[in-house]
């Protein structure tokens, strides 16, 4: 092993901080890919985010369904016609979260890129 391996203290300690910082719920990419969609104020109905992450409505709904359990996503169910609408939008409880996790991820990247 060469000195090159082996961890400083001090970069064990910021990798653990960062890797606290990070949101078990957002780990998954579709949550992930979803928030972040939704992250600039969008409203994006049900099918558009269906095509934009191309997963089923089932595994999709799942998704959704976690997110807006946790707080995450506001849901706005509505009819078009007889057709029903549902959209999604990025709560303030989401969106602070989202930003908790990429800056926890950035700071991985920048330690493993040091």
């Amino acid at each position: 092993m060469t000195t090159q391996d082996v961890l400083t203290p001090e970069t064990r300690e910021a990798i653990q901080a960062r890797l606290s910082g990070l949101d078990r719920l957002l780990e998954h990419r579709v949550r992930l890919v979803t928030t972040l969609l939704l992250a600039p104020g969008r409203d994006l109905a049900f099918s558009e985010l269906r095509r934009l992450t191309g997963e089923t409505d089932g595994n999709l709904g799942a998704h959704l369904k976690r997110l807006a359990e946790a707080g995450y996503l506001m849901v706005d169910r509505s009819f078009v016609g007889e057709r029903p609408l549902t959209r999604y939008r990025l709560t303030a409880q989401g969106l602070d979260a989202l930003e908790r996790h990429l800056e926890a991820f950035e700071g991985l990247l920048a330690i493993a890129l040091d």
